[in-house]
């Protein structure tokens, strides 16, 4: 008999959707969300980077470093057809 259990978001949905956030993420908050280990969260950081994201390096007043998306690859296609 098959369940009706929402499918589990995918790690990168997690991560793309802690970087939406306006306050952005810390590596420590990815690598608790997802159980990376931070050489893994900064590589996967990277491999967005790579797709297009343009993701903004922040410093928090007192809890370090925070990074968020600040530009998708549509908004970059959006931006140059203007």
């Amino acid at each position: 008999m098959p369940t009706n259990k929402p499918k589990d978001q995918s790690k990168s949905a997690i991560v793309i959707a802690l970087l939406n956030r306006a306050k952005g993420a810390s590596i420590d908050e990815i690598c608790i969300a997802t159980k990376w280990q931070k050489h893994s969260t900064r590589a996967f950081l990277t491999g967005l980077r790579k797709k297009g994201l343009v993701i903004i390096r922040e410093q928090r007043s007192d809890e370090g470093t925070a990074y968020r998306i600040a530009q998708t690859p549509d908004q970059n296609t959006e931006a140059e057809a203007s």
